[in-house]
């Protein structure tokens, strides 16, 4: 079921991020808007097109969460694997994304202050050059 689930999942997600998605809806609405006269702008004209929003969106929710916790699972894994592969980096960050986000911004303070003592941190001079080379 879960990899039923994870195909269609995918799929969808990649035709809706394409033109001819948005073109349809964007042909619904417009359909929609043009026979408001003919249904004299009524309350079911308008239920139609708030119910039809709705059971889409929420649909939407589930699909695009699912494409975006399996991209963040593989970015994960990749950089953990650039961790562990690569001399230097401290192994003690694979796995880092499970901890609180007061957990991950009590690290990243940690690291800015290394870094600004060793001297590889950002001054507002170096920030200022590279926004002038852009």
């Amino acid at each position: 079921m879960e990899r039923i689930f994870e195909t269609v999942a995918a799929k969808v997600a990649s035709w809706t991020g394409r033109p001819p998605a948005f073109m349809l809806a964007l042909s619904v609405i417009i359909v929609w808007g043009v026979t408001g006269p003919i249904f004299h702008y009524s309350d079911t004209w308008q239920l139609i097109i708030n119910t039809g929003t709705t059971i889409v969106t929420f649909l939407m929710v589930f699909l695009i969460q699912n494409a975006q916790n399996r991209d963040g699972s593989a970015i994960q894994a990749k950089l953990d694997e650039l961790i562990r592969a690569i001399e230097g980096p401290r192994d003690e960050f694979v796995g880092i994304e499970h901890l609180t986000q007061d957990e991950l911004e009590q690290i990243k303070a940690k690291l800015e202050k290394e870094c600004s003592e060793v001297g590889v941190g950002t001054d507002h001079a170096s920030v200022q050059r590279l926004i002038d080379r852009l």
